[in-house]
């Protein structure tokens, strides 16, 4: 990763430098239009207002790929270079203004001349209209480089959401004071493009811009990796002879649709789980690299992409069991929500590999056992005993393959293979792992909650999780009768789980022992009736307790 880091040549350039050279910056034609709204505009303000005490302002990371000698792709930094040449514009518009009024006319008609070629583009000597240093994408292009050649906005009807921000941009920032002068505003343009600082980073490839991009992210830089995915499969889509330009606006508007249903979080994931569940599994390092083996040509990728748009509700929704996508699915589909809702409160991804393959090659009844299946493995494995989610990704893989080719056609078939077996937890390494085990109940108490739920429901009672309150038979902060019950022992006892009941209703605190017995008498949740039953409260009691509720959890989460 270091020599690649020396290929691109990171260094710090101000715009100035950057937009006053004789590079031209092209925003990929499918990259997301413009977004930014008055939140990030009067941020920005504030900070170029205290460039006088600052000296400069760090706008983060620009990622260019190089195109040709003096070209470049904008992979990330789009928002902020289309806002830093609106204020350019908007300050050019206060000089024009000046022109029009008559102030120092041939004096800052040459300011004008030179800011424009310096900052925005060469005029065209037929046309007069400026041919801009930055082309934006495909929605917002024309609309800018009206703004570049007249400096001002189109109030035209029917613009567009995007446009209409581009447009608001302009008129808010030409309301801003620049100065008096036409050589005050030059000398404000002169400054503020000089103090604005960025990293540049350039590319030469696809690959090499994706790398960037995940090591920056895993450094906590947060890039728009979904952009550069998407850059990249409608740049081969667009070779297709066959699709035209309303099925382009088409698969741009669903990709959209996809962006808003998972979130830009979840696209790297979602790509990820979903090549996982058909083709030989891919780490997220490995996962660029292989896109692109599997869309190299047209008609490969807008397959490709046809498929990523057709499952991402089918994953968005996997991933929240509330969502109403669900409403609108076969009844016997809703079974398997409870469980869902489990693998998502303890955020186990593992098993989506697996359901997506799932949901498209079996029906509602053999979809509900499969994830009945991976839910009881989920909680064995991963949650009680904590084994290797990877070596538990590698096995799925191999499950969801069987599975997307055809050899498993039941869920029957998940269960009983080989693979399965190799990862489920036996009963006796289960209840070990559960006889001991702690749970930070300050931290994770709705996860305790609905572990102790199951376990209710598991001996013939009715509790929703959400209902119910966490109570700790030792008081988490205990007084000093307490203390003495347990001695030094009395901190390590207040996240075991056999110190731990529902109640409907928890009104007890820092009670005795002998007043919480009876309301655990009164109570109707099983596993309180059952610690009534102990004389006193020791770490004696709290290890028989366990015990008991390890039993339990054998019978609660069993795949027979």
């Amino acid at each position: 990763m270091a020599k690649q880091f020396m290929l691109m040549e990171p260094k710090n350039e101000n715009f100035n430098e950057l937009i006053g050279s004789s590079n031209k910056y092209l925003v990929p034609r499918f990259q997301r239009d413009y977004a930014w709204d008055i939140e990030q505009w009067e941020d920005l303000w504030s900070d170029i207002s205290t460039l006088e005490n600052e000296g400069f302002h760090y706008m983060g990371y620009i990622v260019l790929q190089q195109k040709e000698q003096y070209q470049y792709e904008v992979i990330d930094g789009q928002q902020r270079l289309v806002t830093l040449s609106l204020i350019i514009l908007a300050a050019m518009r206060s000089i024009k203004d000046m022109i029009s009024r008559g102030e120092e006319e041939e004096q800052n008609q040459e300011r004008l001349d030179e800011i424009t070629k310096r900052f925005v583009g060469n005029k065209n000597f037929v046309t007069l209209k400026v041919v801009s240093k930055l082309e934006l994408n495909r929605n917002n292009n024309s609309f800018f480089q009206k703004i570049c050649s007249e400096l001002d906005s189109p109030n035209s009807r029917g613009i567009t959401a995007t446009n209409k921000l581009i447009r608001k941009c302009f008129e808010f920032f030409r309301k801003k004071d620049f100065g008096k002068t036409g050589a005050e505003v030059a000398q404000f343009i002169e400054s503020f493009s000089s103090c604005m600082v960025f990293t540049k980073i350039i590319v030469q490839d696809d690959l090499n811009a994706y790398k960037v991009f995940e090591t920056l992210n895993a450094r906590g830089v947060q890039l728009s990796t979904p952009d550069l995915l998407k850059n990249y499969i409608f740049s081969v889509v667009t070779k297709h002879e066959n699709i035209g330009e309303d099925e382009l606006n088409d698969l741009d508007e669903q990709w959209a649709e996809l962006i808003v249903q998972l979130g830009e979080s979840n696209v790297s994931d979602f790509i990820r789980y979903h090549h996982n569940s058909y083709r030989k599994m891919v780490t997220k390092k490995e996962l660029f690299t292989s896109l692109r083996k599997e869309a190299e040509e047209p008609e490969e990728a807008y397959e490709y992409l046809k498929s990523l748009i057709k499952t991402a509700p089918i994953y968005a929704s996997l991933i929240n069991p509330l969502d109403a996508w669900w409403s609108e699915q076969e009844v016997g589909y809703k079974k398997s929500l409870s469980w869902l809702t489990g693998i998502r409160l303890f955020n186990i991804k593992q098993p989506l590999t697996i359901l997506l393959a799932a949901f498209k090659n079996f029906t509602s009844d053999e979809f509900v056992l499969t994830v009945r299946y991976l839910y009881v493995l989920s909680i064995r494995y991963n949650v009680i005993c904590h084994l290797s989610p990877s070596e538990q990704e590698s096995v799925y893989n191999q499950i969801a393959m069987k599975l997307s080719s055809g050899e498993f056609k039941r869920a029957s078939h998940i269960k009983n293979s080989e693979e399965f077996k190799r990862l489920y937890p036996d009963d006796n390494t289960f209840y070990n792992a559960f006889e001991y085990h702690r749970m930070p109940s300050r931290q994770t108490p709705k996860k305790i909650r609905f572990l102790l739920a199951e376990m209710e429901e598991c001996l013939g009672g009715k509790c929703d999780f959400n209902k119910v309150t966490l109570e700790h038979v030792c008081p988490y902060h205990p007084e000093q009768e307490w203390i003495n019950s347990f001695g030094e022992g009395v901190n390590d006892i207040k996240d075991r789980l056999g110190n731990m009941v529902l109640l409907d209703k928890d009104d007890l605190k820092r009670a005795n022992f002998e007043n919480k017995k009876i309301a655990y008498q009164e109570s109707n949740h099983c596993i309180a009736q059952q610690i009534a039953k102990f004389k006193k409260w020791n770490l004696e009691s709290v290890n028989e307790q366990q015990k008991w509720m390890s039993d339990l959890a054998v019978k609660t989460w069993r795949v027979d």
